[in-house]
């Protein structure tokens, strides 16, 4: 299986390619893709879709194309590829291999070229990542917008490479290839004059001294026609290095560069391995460095095996443009934050000309904090004091030091710092100074008394994490076991730290392989200890954050560990420490203020893998009792969702034995509901399984039942794997009831599915077992079900007689609810029995039940046979008034499908030109989304 968006996004697979349908839905796979393994918010992908103007039900149009390309990757197998489409919350995430992204391998490959030291084996490279390109990006989408934006992107680094595969001919002395590779992109893209200029000197290296003149004139003249612009410095600079006979083998000095302005030497700095770091603040003429001989200076050495992180260097540079400014660079344990700072610092030495004054505050450290008095002291010397003029006091050393660096331009970096108090005594008084701070915390405080300006740090990609482990292993490791080496930076989790105690563990032991240390760390149990050596490690850096916190939020980071989902909010967190959710929410924004967990939407919090695993060590003994408790709290919340989302409904089961009740959310409506059901999805089906693992079946199937509304709504959303979770749970506890529940709601996600026989298997027990379970509203949502089956089976009179037992047991239980199912049911099969004036009276019979304003599909539905049944009847003008108002009430709930049923049933007997425009409406929404 390959995803492809270097040319018509598709999805190539071993039977060949998906048929992806109308360019919107490629569009949204296109978007999913390029944040694959990211949650996509459904706003964000709104904004792929449409930009500013999207349609009313923009939301319902996703959650459509989504279950259809859900269901096309089932059908390919994509499990079996590691992929899968999944909801997290208001948000979609696509998870798949890089390994299966074409434009993953395309900067896998140029990052791999660009390590070579052979121009022959760069070439090879070069023309490998090239040759993935099948047209121009992002093909068969709407381009606009975002996806515009991203196509250029992909289209610049495409061209970037085409110019770094001529300069590789070119260090072989292969002119002519480097020409022919330049040409074809230079006619294509006459305006980009980096193209233009790097052939026309391929040209003159080449011998065709008049060809690359004529084509000097050629650009001059068009920019002057098209853009009245003269050429920029790379077309001058070539023409002059003709002009004047220059050496053609292209012969530059070592470490210089050459016309065209391509580096002549290596991939820069050593630190960044291959990676520039961005421009520093621009240096007044007034501070030239000259005028400072002898800046003072107490920076650390530069980091070694420094890479990527450039988004954060400009980030940093930005930050550090204005008066005054404060930068604070904030993230967990353990992720790189000093090594930024001074990485940073180190290469914007001249932007600093009167110094740099740096302090390790220690603030998350065993051995304490300096005294603040001990710093200024070291600063004032640094600065040029007399020792005995270094005032006694900290408020009177911090007075002379902002007097003291009132006309300088210094930069002071306070690494490690706990809290704002501590930074704001450390501040220098010049305008022109730039104080950079790092910390585990957000320092809040200092961002609302100083304007600090937060640069927050964040793990690596596997990409810049494989990079780093190169940094100290060595690349012919690396490229000896490319996809161990990837594996081993997910398990790090992208945690710097994890990733340097990983490769100092594997340089000091070259017997070892990647892929052996890969399976070690694969084991949770062990992780951590891997990830330790000497005094330096994850768990050591962890348990220095975790000392800081309050004892209310480090038992809530403990009971953290035992959560067997991904994401928790202040219910969840209470119902693991058995708080109230106030008390779980201040924790969890302690915890969120020390970077241990973070919150990816409002009141929407995730762990870290090995914060996660640290967590769950804090406290082990209490893993049993906080999965019973979160279970719990999920089968509570679950039931409240459902008695909102269906009020009418009939209760899934009784509550389990030992059941222990917790803080429970109130849903407002039933939109709330469902949309608590629909972000809760992932975690309730983790938490069942987690349930199932531990023995606790009763409550597994029960947290996968309760999902019932959701399920109805969305019923092709591959609900069958989990549906057979729970009846093995339910089988497991030999529980009668709930299998006959479970068969019931799985037949029924089958027969929709298609899987027909599968779902008659099914349902042919389902009521035999609800009669000896004595659950006889049970039996009669089994008889429906079955009946509807047998329908489509031809069995037309065994499903009337089924339908009509349900309608039965239904009204001898006085429940309407059920009543109206069975009566709907059982009116559609008279109809196709041909018995018109029964079906009119089961619909009417059916409505009378009502008013159920929470069942418009159900309404329509009704209305819709009532209408049908009165043109079978002859009675014409009431049958179209009727269908019209059933179209009408499926328009108004949004329901589709009802809309599209019932304005088709009309267009079979009047030719109005208005049912012909609200179907196509109607189906256009159902099926293209547009």
């Amino acid at each position: 299986m390959e995803f492809r968006l270097l040319g018509t996004v598709s999805v190539d697979t071993r039977t060949g390619p998906l048929p992806l349908g109308p360019a919107k839905r490629r569009s949204l796979l296109a978007a999913l893709l390029l944040s694959a393994n990211t949650p996509v918010p459904v706003a964000r992908l709104t904004d792929f879709l449409w930009g500013e103007e999207p349609p009313p039900r923009a939301r319902g149009v996703i959650q459509g194309h989504v279950s259809r390309l859900r269901a096309l990757l089932t059908g390919a197998e994509a499990q079996a590829y590691g992929v899968e489409l999944v909801t997290l919350g208001d948000a979609y995430v696509l998870r798949v291999p890089e390994t299966l992204l074409d434009y993953q391998r395309f900067e896998e490959l140029l990052m791999l070229a660009r390590q070579q030291r052979s121009a022959a084996d760069t070439v090879r490279m070069l023309d490998d990542a090239l040759s993935l390109w099948q047209g121009p990006a992002l093909g068969g989408t709407f381009t606009e917008g975002p996806l515009q934006a991203a196509a250029h992107t992909l289209e610049e680094s495409r061209l970037a490479t085409v110019e770094e595969l001529a300069r590789a001919y070119a260090d072989l002395g292969e002119h002519h290839r480097a020409a022919s590779v330049l040409r074809a992109e230079a006619v294509a893209h006459p305006m980009r004059e980096s193209l233009a200029a790097a052939l026309i000197l391929a040209l003159y290296r080449a011998g065709r001294q008049s060809e690359a003149l004529d084509w000097f004139h050629r650009t001059r003249r068009l920019l002057a026609d098209e853009l009245g612009i003269d050429p920029g410095h790379e077309l001058a600079d070539a023409y002059a290095l003709i002009l004047r006979g220059g050496p053609r083998p292209g012969a530059a000095p070592a470490g210089g560069t050459d016309a065209a302005g391509a580096s002549r030497a290596g991939t820069g700095p050593a630190e960044g391995a291959g990676t520039t770091a961005p421009p520093g603040p621009r240096v007044p003429a007034a501070h030239n460095p000259s005028a400072a001989p002898h800046p003072t200076d107490l920076l650390p050495r530069a980091p070694r095996g420094f890479h990527g992180r450039n988004a954060e260097l400009a980030a940093l540079t930005r930050a550090a443009a204005g008066e005054a400014p404060v930068c604070l660079v904030t993230g967990p344990a353990g992720v790189g934050k000093t090594s930024l700072a001074l990485q940073w610092a180190h290469h914007n030495f001249a932007a600093f000309p009167d110094g740099r004054l740096f302090a390790d505050l220690r603030g998350f450290s065993e051995t304490g904090e300096p005294a603040l008095i001990d710093v200024l002291r070291e600063f004032l010397l640094a600065l040029g004091v007399a020792p005995r003029r270094v005032p006694e006091s900290v408020s009177a050393a911090a007075a002379l030091f902002r007097s003291l660096t009132d006309r300088r331009r210094l930069l002071v970096v306070l690494d490690n710092a706990r809290d704002s108090a501590t930074v704001r005594a450390l501040l220098p008084g010049g305008t022109d100074c730039v104080t950079l701070v790092t910390s585990r915390n957000r320092l809040e405080g200092l961002i609302a008394s100083d304007a600090a300006r937060p640069v927050p740090l964040g793990i690596l990609g596997p990409q810049d994490g494989t990079a780093l482990l190169a940094g100290v292993l060595g690349e012919e490791r690396i490229l000896a076991e490319p996809v161990a080496a990837r594996r081993l930076a997910e398990l790090c989790g992208g945690l710097p730290l994890a990733l340097r105690v990983t490769a100092a563990r594997l340089a000091g032991r070259p017997q070892w392989t990647l892929a052996g240390l890969a399976d070690e760390l694969a084991d949770e149990r062990g992780r951590l200890t891997f990830l330790d050596v000497d005094d330096t490690g994850v768990s050591a850096a962890l348990r220095l954050t975790v000392q800081q916190l309050p004892a209310d939020a480090v038992r809530q980071l403990a009971r953290l560990g035992h959560h067997p989902g991904g994401h928790f909010d202040p219910y969840t967190c209470a119902a693991l420490a058995g708080t109230d959710p106030a008390a779980a929410a201040a924790a969890l924004e302690r915890l969120g203020s020390a970077h241990l967990v973070t919150e990816t939407a409002p009141g929407r919090w995730v762990l870290h893998d090995l914060v996660r695993l640290y967590a769950r060590g804090l406290d082990p003994a209490s893993g049993a009792e906080a999965l019973v408790d979160v279970l719990d709290h999920y089968i509570a919340t679950a039931l409240a969702a459902a008695d909102t989302a269906e009020p009418g409904g009939e209760p899934c089961f009784v509550l389990p034995e030992g059941y222990r009740p917790a803080a429970v959310r109130d849903f407002a409506d039933r939109a709330a509901a469902m949309h608590w059901l629909a972000t809760e999805r992932d975690d309730l089906a983790r938490a069942a399984v987690a349930a199932r693992g531990a023995g606790l079946h009763d409550r597994a199937w029960r947290i996968i039942l309760l999902q019932w509304p959701q399920v109805v709504w969305r019923v092709r959303d591959s609900w069958a794997p989990l549906l057979e979770l729970a009846l093995d749970s339910a089988r497991a506890k030999q529980d009668l009831y709930a299998e006959s529940r479970v068969l019931n709601l799985l037949g029924w996600v089958l027969t929709e599915e298609g899987r027909t026989a599968e779902a008659l298997t099914l349902l042919e027990r389902s009521p035999g077992l609800a009669q000896q379970a004595g659950d006889r509203l049970g039996e009669a949502t089994a008889l429906i079900n079955l009946a509807v089956v047998q329908a489509g089976q031809g069995e037309l009179d065994r499903a009337l007689e089924g339908c009509g037992r349900a309608v039965v047991l239904a009204r001898e239980e006085e429940d309407r609810h059920t009543e109206m199912l069975a009566l709907q049911h059982l009116a559609r099969l008279q109809l196709s029995a041909h018995r018109p004036g029964d079906a009119l009276g089961s619909a009417r019979t059916a409505l009378a039940l009502g008013p159920e304003h929470e069942e418009a599909a159900r309404r329509s539905l009704l209305l819709a046979v009532s209408g049908e049944a009165r043109l079978a009847l002859g009675e014409e003008d009431e049958g179209i008034l009727l269908l019209d108002r059933a179209a009408e009430e499926a328009e108004r709930a949004g329901y589709d499908e009802g809309a599209v049923r019932a304005l088709e049933a009309l267009l079979r007997v009047s030719a109005r030109a208005e049912y012909r425009t609200r179907h196509a409406l109607a189906l256009r929404r159902l099926t293209d989304g547009g």
